[in-house]
């Protein structure tokens, strides 16, 4: 390909440098935040007798994930705060792609698998150790990470493809798909559809199935005691809300036609930074059992 950039520029969150002050150690203090809360839960989890149901199993890897992804972008959106020239190798910015769908879509799978668990655990207590057992939770967990890897690697070569031959500014505060399409020199729009289908049909299936999921658990809840109900609803609360942070941004970045809107780098924020920080809060503060678990530890 006719490929002339070396570098990409980024404009970051903002251009005011009294603003992106303050953007600094705000967002340091959400990144120290993700990384000491998601490995406080890795701790507890992995040393404690009493978490050793696959829930806790699936949690201690989206921690996992959780501080994984937001490594992925956090650093260089601190670092660049800083800075004037914000810039960033073309093939950082390629791997900056793959490394966060790669994460991302992993994340994705996770979440729905955790709905899935909840939904045997609370609509088939009986068979729930059978059902979802030690291998059971093994392959869910192998499944999410190879579905993370096909997707990062399809959105990577759709990407690797196309020639960029000038501009090479990015409004934006990492790369990411759309915003690189905007620069390709060539007409992007059968792969923005491809794009669109394979990031939106991802984050919007998988919404469809967490929504049946939580939809099935209410039906069934009717059949349990007033102490059970409320037990069953206190948890699936969590998830309710990660599931609603993480996924609401994400259809509205990817299920779309290839475009770039203002609101874009505010939304990207949420998934990307906001949401693995308070993924362990929602988790730890609205969980007696990991409470008490951490209480042992310390």
């Amino acid at each position: 390909n006719n490929n002339n950039v070396t570098e990409f520029i980024l404009h970051g969150l903002t251009q005011d440098k009294a603003v992106a002050k303050v953007f600094f150690f705000l967002f340091l203090v959400l990144y120290g935040t993700i990384i000491l809360g998601n490995l406080v839960i890795i701790m507890t989890i992995k040393t404690s007798e009493q978490l050793n149901s696959p829930m806790y199993f699936f949690l201690s890897y989206l921690s996992f994930v959780d501080i994984a992804y937001s490594t992925v972008t956090a650093p260089n959106l601190i670092y660049h705060l800083l800075v004037e020239k914000k810039t960033i190798s073309f093939w950082g910015c390629i791997a900056q792609v793959f490394v966060g769908h790669f994460f991302g879509c992993t994340e994705i799978f996770l979440l729905t698998v955790m709905a899935y668990d909840r939904c045997i655990a609370i609509c088939k207590p009986l068979h729930y150790t059978t059902i979802v057992n030690k291998p059971v939770c093994g392959w869910l967990v192998a499944a999410s990470w190879l579905g993370g890897l096909v997707h990062s690697v399809v959105q990577t070569l759709l990407i690797i493809q196309l020639p960029f031959c000038g501009p090479n500014e990015i409004d934006h505060f990492f790369c990411d798909v759309h915003p690189l399409l905007q620069l390709a020199c060539t007409d992007t729009y059968t792969i923005g559809v491809t794009v669109a289908a394979n990031s939106g049909v991802i984050s919007l299936s998988s919404f469809v199935v967490l929504v049946v999921s939580y939809a099935v658990i209410l039906v069934s809840l009717r059949t349990h005691t007033s102490e059970g109900c409320l037990k069953a609803l206190y948890t699936c609360s969590s998830h309710i809300t990660v599931v609603v942070l993480f996924f609401g941004p994400c259809i509205f970045i990817y299920l779309r036609p290839s475009a770039t809107f203002s609101a874009d780098k505010v939304v990207s924020v949420f998934y990307t930074i906001i949401t693995p920080m308070l993924n362990p809060l929602i988790y730890t503060l609205r969980n007696k059992e990991m409470k008490n678990a951490m209480k042992t530890l310390w």
